[in-house]
């Protein structure tokens, strides 16, 4: 296990319900767990780390089980929202806390609000970035899905079937997540009339609406390295193995059906992210939903990689906002 060296960063893993979760740790004070999305990993908080521990906080970034040096257990039920909590729950503890600010973007976002909802006596604040907080229940989410797009499939459907996404995408990782995250960053993305590269066309593939040639303006070729490196190594079963939990997460929070989210909480958004659009009503039911709201801002000409695409604006918007927090 790695020591602190003064307010350089450190990589160290703890013991957590996956076996072990890996994290980077910035800084010292009140503690900020940066929870990532997909397909993504601690790397995608390099540019909050420093920025969170400039201001007097203890930032702490960590592979989510699945990705990168954390453990990847193999059934996939091993991915429900749950065990993910239970996870996070299990990093603060490790770290000698009783309780933290959690902050995540993507996924990260939605194990962010179910830590909170879930387990308020550790989480005493959540930070959203790029995905709103509807609260549990509703639908069968795979019903959902499936209704979704007509004649052509929505892409959780698609990484539903174990095996399926993975095999367009292990051949040419790098060439996958190039086109990825460009397909969903201001700048790169699709214009508006273009096949939308969310959904699937009947014997095709989500690569074959990805933009190519260029990288979004946020990423080089030497952090696409980074990230690809990751995968190339992992593979990408743990990684999607999220998505093939919806239905029994579904049922996993049904006690916690239409709950609110109480603690402080701060939502972060694009403009440009369909995470945003397609979710308006969620956003617009914060004062219910999420009533200790107290930063609310989307951000124009934005996609939805927000802390990278918008380093600055973001760490601005989080620091005030983890600033004007309770002690």
């Amino acid at each position: 296990m790695a020591e602190t060296l003064g307010n350089a960063p450190i990589h160290r893993s703890v013991s957590a319900p996956a076996g072990r979760i890996h994290l980077v740790e910035q800084g010292s004070g009140p503690l900020v767990l940066l929870v990532h999305g997909f397909p993504e990993s601690w790397y995608s908080w390099r540019h909050q780390l420093p920025a969170l521990a400039a201001r007097g906080f203890r930032a702490v970034a960590v592979d989510v089980r699945g990705y990168g040096r954390s453990s990847k257990p193999a059934a996939v039920e091993a991915y429900r929202m749950l065990d993910l909590v239970e996870d996070n729950v299990a990093v603060v503890e490790a770290l000698g806390e009783r309780s933290a600010v959690i902050v995540g973007h993507d996924w990260g976002a939605t194990i962010a609000a179910t830590s909170a909802l879930v387990r308020p006596d550790v989480f005493r604040a959540v930070g959203l970035l790029s995905v709103p907080y509807t609260p549990p229940g509703g639908p069968r989410p795979s019903e959902v899905f499936a209704r979704m797009g007509g004649a052509e499939e929505f892409y959780v459907s698609y990484f539903q079937e174990p095996g399926r996404a993975e095999a367009e995408i292990e051949p040419d990782v790098r060439g996958w997540l190039a086109g990825f995250y460009a397909a969903l960053s201001a700048g790169t993305m699709p214009p508006p009339g273009a096949p939308d590269p969310h959904f699937v066309s009947p014997g095709g593939r989500l690569r074959d609406r990805f933009p190519s040639g260029r990288l979004p303006d946020w990423l080089s070729e030497q952090e696409l390295d980074v990230y690809a490196a990751e995968f190339e190594r992992t593979g990408m079963t743990g990684a999607l193995n999220r998505y093939r939990n919806m239905d029994r997460d579904w049922e996993d929070l049904a006690a916690w059906e239409g709950a609110p989210i109480t603690q402080p909480s701060l939502f972060l958004g694009g403009a440009l992210d369909a995470s945003t659009t397609w979710l308006s009503e969620a956003i617009a039911a914060y004062p219910v939903t999420l009533p200790g709201l107290t930063v609310s801002r989307v951000l124009d000409g934005c996609g939805h990689f927000l802390q990278q695409e918008r380093p600055e604006e973001t760490n601005r918007l989080l620091t005030a906002w983890l600033a004007s927090l309770p002690a």
